[in-house]
């Protein structure tokens, strides 16, 4: 867990100017829609001395960008990039075509709303990179959140018009982590700020979000027996031969466990997508033989594009699209991935084991406001060590109701349920994925907005 010391981060004594870095403009992406909107890319160093630089893609609101909010968007992993997640698989303005070979227009995209900013972190992932090859085996939660505050600084100072601006922190997954340690530093650093600048954090908002390893994992398995996809037999001896509250990544578990643990792969099977179980998967050598023959190649699901991420990889590894990315600068040796490999970047185990509660209780007390989300299609990390999560977080800090479980809705449908307590939120999207941008897209975005305007979400019929 990140421990945050005052005084640590100061801004450079660098002379603001009005606007943007005009280098960073990115002009049009290759086979883009026309749009009206700015878009940015490029790097900020967050430790000159290592030759260490993250990348981060922009987009500015839709319409009114100087009204709108800015949201920092991270993906988790550790190791995913939030380029190939969040901007162009989620929640930004474009997807790839099913050609991989040009974009079509998000619908749902959050910069009908805010101003979004997407982050490549830690060095290693996606085009974020080092120059100190120690960097790449060293990663850890508190060296991520040091460098994420560290980008944070200098990228406003390329963007001084988005200082006093509303700022929100948001994520999934890992970003679990990633998120809550990087507010706390936010917090710490506001408490004795430069004197022409200091963060306007609003609250944060996580997707499917690992806390706690030790409840997320046992939820896991309460998720697959719920829904049918292991036996009664296998659940039952996990219960009472699995020791979950002493649970490690980098511990042994006992054989017996281990043995039931091991069972759940051949009862679910191979074909199941683990991030959304209700989603057919995308078969990757049918894929690219269909690319190869310049065949439409879209595999729908639920209404959902299931192969949507090789879609996306093959469009970001072309050299045009880099160079109007100002991506790629150092011409990494390896191609670009959703998620780095092992390869490239070592993440330290130990940090899945860190409790992230007494974090969010942090964040919580300075009055921001947070809410914990969950596509309930998820057996990633469920919505039911999420919803456990919320509880216990509530209880210790004794947060009165103020919305009580509900369900809530989107076009007269129902998009989920939701209960607050004070100044915490959790709500479900219903039929949603572990990325519920991706999968459920209009209550995504009914959800995310209903957040950033501190506004109930409805909890009646429309």
């Amino acid at each position: 867990m990140v421990r945050p010391s005052s005084g640590i981060f100061r801004l450079s004594p660098h002379v603001t100017w009005s606007g943007a870095p005009k280098e960073d403009l990115i002009r049009k992406l290759p086979g883009q829609p026309d749009v009206e909107f700015k878009q940015y890319g490029g790097y900020v160093t967050v430790d000159p001395q290592k030759g260490r630089a993250l990348y981060y893609y922009f987009v500015e609101a839709e319409h009114d960008p100087q009204e709108k909010p800015l949201i920092l968007w991270l993906n988790g992993g550790p190791g995913c990039s939030s380029i190939a997640g969040g901007a162009f698989t989620e929640l930004g303005p474009f997807f790839p075509n099913a050609y991989a070979d040009g974009l079509v227009r998000n619908s749902h995209s959050w910069n009908k709303v805010a101003n979004l900013l997407f982050l490549e972190s830690p060095a290693g992932v996606g085009w974020s990179y080092s120059n100190t090859s120690d960097d790449y085996f060293s990663a850890t939660d508190e060296s991520t959140a040091r460098d994420n505050m560290m980008f944070l600084l200098n990228w406003f100072e390329k963007f001084p018009d988005y200082k006093s601006r509303k700022f929100f922190l948001t994520g999934e997954s890992y970003a679990g982590h990633y998120i809550p340690q990087l507010g706390a530093l936010v917090i710490e650093y506001n408490k004795n700020p430069t004197k022409d600048f200091s963060f306007n954090l609003q609250g944060v908002a996580i997707g499917n979000p690992l806390l706690r390893l030790n409840v997320d994992a046992a939820a896991v398995y309460t998720f697959l027996w719920s829904h049918g996809l292991i036996s009664d037999k296998t659940y039952k001896g996990i219960k009472s031969t699995c020791d979950f509250m002493s649970y490690e990544l980098t511990g042994e578990i006992s054989d017996t466990c281990d043995e039931f643990i091991y069972a759940t792969y051949g009862e679910e099977g191979p074909f199941i997508n683990g991030y959304d179980v209700f989603l057919d998967v995308c078969l990757p050598g049918v894929a690219e033989q269909e690319f190869r023959l310049r065949k439409k190649i879209a595999r729908r699901s639920l209404g959902v594009d299931v192969c949507i991420v090789t879609e996306m990889e093959i469009y970001m590894n072309r050299p045009d699209v880099q160079a109007a990315l100002n991506a790629n600068v150092t011409k990494l040796n390896h191609p670009y991935t959703q998620c780095s490999s092992s390869d490239v970047l070592h993440y330290s185990l130990s940090n899945y084991s860190i409790n992230i509660l007494p974090v969010l209780e942090n964040l919580l007390q300075h009055g921001l406001r947070v809410l914990l989300y969950s596509g309930d299609a998820d057996q990633v990390v469920p919505f039911i060590g999420t919803r456990k999560n919320f509880d216990e977080l509530s209880n210790r800090l004794e947060l009165p109701t103020t919305v009580n479980y509900t369900a809530w809705y989107h076009g007269k449908q129902v998009a989920g349920w939701t209960i607050a307590n004070g100044n915490l939120t959790f709500a479900t999207v219903r039929a949603a994925a572990h990325m519920v941008p991706y999968s459920q897209p209009a209550r995504a975005l009914t959800l995310f907005t209903s957040y950033i305007t501190g506004e109930p979400l409805v909890s009646h019929e429309e």
